[in-house]
């Protein structure tokens, strides 16, 4: 592991020293940076994204968070003792650490899995749609007269882009939670 405090994050950014940091920070299995300001929070996770093109999560309890949660592609804030400043700017919020793990692998998969199948149901839709209206085409001699009426059209569009995502929400769960906690290595599976 490697810790690295606020005075040395300093030297790091004023030297240009961030690739040395990172190539020391890829040997590591952990890096922990603490007594960091908060402007050195956001600038070591924009420094992780723009060198490393990775995704970033950052996870803060306070207002000194505030400015590392932004900077990351996805945010979650803790409440707790220190306000709600760092709940109100992130994507996620929980209110303690340990739902992290819950949040990641359960809720994480089951959203991943949910919005793959619902991309695909929309390609279906659409396609099922505009092939219909095409091939009526051909019918008419390309008149641009449309077979559908336009109330039809709105309810079309409405029921099917509107019920099955409530659905897929609400009811879809390919796998039960307590296998997703069990089994963590479905979370990688899945992409």
């Amino acid at each position: 592991g490697l810790v690295v405090d606020g005075q040395t994050l300093d030297i790091i950014f004023q030297g240009g020293l961030e690739e040395k940091l990172l190539a020391l920070t890829q040997h590591c299995r952990s890096v922990l940076c603490c007594r960091a300001t908060p402007l050195q929070k956001s600038m070591v996770v924009k420094l992780v994204r723009r060198q490393l093109k990775v995704m970033t999560l950052s996870i803060g309890d306070g207002a000194n968070d505030v400015s590392m949660i932004q900077a990351a592609d996805v945010g979650i804030g803790i409440s707790g003792q220190e306000g709600m400043q760092a709940v109100m700017a992130s994507d996620f919020a929980i209110s303690r650490f340990k739902h992290l793990k819950k949040l990641l692998l359960v809720h994480g998969h089951w959203c991943y899995a949910r919005l793959a199948k619902m991309v695909i149901y929309f390609f279906y839709k659409n396609v099922c749609y505009v092939n219909l209206l095409f091939w009526y085409q051909f019918f008419c001699g390309f008149s641009g007269s449309t077979m559908i009426d336009y109330w039809q059209m709105i309810f079309f569009n409405l029921f099917f882009t509107s019920v099955p995502p409530l659905l897929f929400g609400v009811l879809d769960k390919d796998v039960s939670a307590e296998t997703l906690l069990g089994l963590p290595e479905l979370y990688k599976n899945g992409q």
